[in-house]
Parts: structure tokens; C-alpha cells; sequence
């Protein structure tokens, strides 16, 4: 199903229930240049999003925007009843407790043990006391599946228990939504499969929503009950999995059938860098 068919271009107050996040006309710029143009959506609660794109098609400035990491030029952003472009921040402190993100380099302190950086959330954020924190750590940790690994550091994981490390951060305060980057990345196929498979288990669990940025379409396929796919800062697609790998949009079928761009001659790069040059 294209973008454009789906998308709504005027909106008034939040969003229904039964959506945990509803993007209205986003807009983000870097200087005067343009990175989103004025994208619209709504993850529903309870689903897992999988956000789909191309190296700088403007995936990642999406998720930091979601995430409330990048203030943007203009629409709206609504989750848990508020608009995330004019908060106060105040309310954004409490807003931000509300999501859990796993980084994808992991983003665990190198000083730290693993149930130290797992139980920092819980430190900062909450008047828990300091037993009642170490259960709760471990707690997390068997969720993942690194039962036992509190005192180790992080130099001393693997690139997937990292990963499962801090995704296990990333649930220490019970979040309604997570928040995944590149979940995949770097990892090899058997360590990438035991993440896809931890996020099904996690949204099997606690029934939550989770928002998902990758590249990685056999990632994607797995574990999306809807994709969108960014290109050049707009959406050209968003549904299922089924309605994605039926379109005929021809970026969509470039990006799933691993089609190349056109090679450009030298001559040709001239000419057109020339022509952007006569334009500025």
C-alpha cells in the first residue's frame, strides 16, 4: 500500500486510542537543509513498527525525532496523550521514562558491571532502594537471557550479549514503548536470529509496542506486523509485510529486490554537478 494513500495531511487534537504514536507532518532540518518532509503515521498500540530505508534516507533522524533526541522544524509528534514538539521539559523528562531505547552500538558504560549499567535507570529515575534494585536486575537480565552476568563488564560480553544487555537497560523502568536501532547491526546470522527471536519473545510477554529501524530485510520480514519505507525523507510505503512485498512502487521493488542505483558516467556527475551549481 503507497504512503500516499494512507496518509493524513490535517489533524486536530491527539490521536484515537489504540495508537501509541501518531506522527502529523514531521518535519526536520539540519540548517537549511531538509532531512523529513512533512511525514504522517500512526503505530498502533501493541505492534511492532519496523521503519525500513536506505543509508541516509532519513530513518535514524525519525527514530532520534520519536525518541524526542531531535527537535523538529514542524508537525507533531503524540505519545501518551502528548504533543512531543512543545512539551515542557519537565513533562519531557516524564515522557521519556515512558520509552526504553536500545542503542545500536549497545551505548553500555565501559566502567560499569552489566547489572550497574541495567540498574542505572532505576537509580536515577525511581527511590527504589538498593536490594530491591538488584532484584529487579536480575530479573531483567533472565528476561534476556544473560542470567548470572551482573558483575561481569562489558568488555567482556560478546557482540550479541551486549545487545541483550541493553535491551535489558532498555527494560528497567517497564517502558510502553521500545525503541530499537539496528538491532541487527554487525552481528552474524546466528546472533542476529537469537535478537530477532528475543524481540518476538519481549512483545509476546508484555504485549508491548516496539518501533524497530534496520536495514536488515530478513530481520524485518520476521518480526514486523507493519513496515514503512523512507526514501529520501518521505514515506513511499507503509503496511504489512504482505502488502510491502506485493507493491509495485518501483523504489519499493529497487529496495526489496536489491536492486543497485544506475552507474553514472564521469561525464554525467559533471554535467549535473555543474547544472546544481548554475542553480545556487
Amino acid at each position: 500500500m503507497d504512503a500516499k494513500e494512507m496518509e493524513r495531511n490535517e489533524f486536530e487534537g491527539p490521536p484515537d486510542d489504540g495508537v501509541a504514536i501518531s506522527v502529523r507532518n514531521l518535519r526536520v532540518r539540519y540548517g537549511e537543509r531538509e532531512v523529513l518532509h512533512g511525514i504522517s503515521f500512526d503505530v498502533k498500540t501493541g505492534e511492532t513498527m519496523v521503519i525500513l530505508g536506505g543509508s541516509g534516507s532519513g530513518k535514524s533522524t525519525l527514530l532520534r525525532a520519536l525518541m524526542g533526541l531531535e527537535k523538529p522544524a514542524g508537525g507533531e509528534i503524540w505519545i501518551g496523550g502528548k504533543n512531543m514538539c512543545c512539551v515542557s521539559v519537565r513533562d519531557m523528562a516524564e515522557l521519556r521514562k515512558k520509552l526504553g531505547v536500545s542503542f545500536q552500538g549497545g551505548a553500555l558504560f565501559g566502567s560499569m558491571t552489566v547489572g550497574e549499567n541495567v540498574g542505572l535507570p532505576l537509580r536515577e529515575h525511581t527511590p527504589l532502594d538498593d536490594s530491591t534494585i538488584e532484584v529487579m536486575v536480575r530479573l531483567k537480565l533472565e528476561e534476556v537471557g544473560l542470567s548470572g552476568y551482573e558483575n561481569f563488564i562489558p568488555a567482556q560480553l560478546s557482540g550479541g550479549m551486549k545487545k541483550r544487555a541493553a535491551v535489558a537497560r532498555a527494560l528497567a523502568m517497564d517502558p510502553e514503548i521500545l525503541f530499537f536501532d539496528e538491532p541487527s547491526a554487525g552481528l552474524d546470522p546466528i546472533i542476529a536470529a537469537g535478537i530477532d527471536d528475543l524481540i518476538l519473545k519481549l512483545k509476546k510477554a508484555f504485549k508491548m509496542t516496539i518501533v524497530v529501524v534496520t536495514h536488515e530485510l530478513a530481520s524485518a520480514f520476521l518480526i514486523a506486523d507493519r513496515m514503512i519505507l523512507v526514501d529520501k525523507g518521505n514515506i513511499i510505503a507503509i503496511g504489512t509485510v504482505e502488502e510491502l512485498r506485493s507493491s509495485q512502487h518501483p523504489r519499493v521493488r529497487q529496495f526489496l529486490d536489491r536492486v543497485p542505483e544506475p552507474e553514472v558516467s564521469e561525464d554525467e556527475g559533471f554535467l549535473d554537478r555543474l547544472t546544481e551549481n548554475l542553480h545556487l
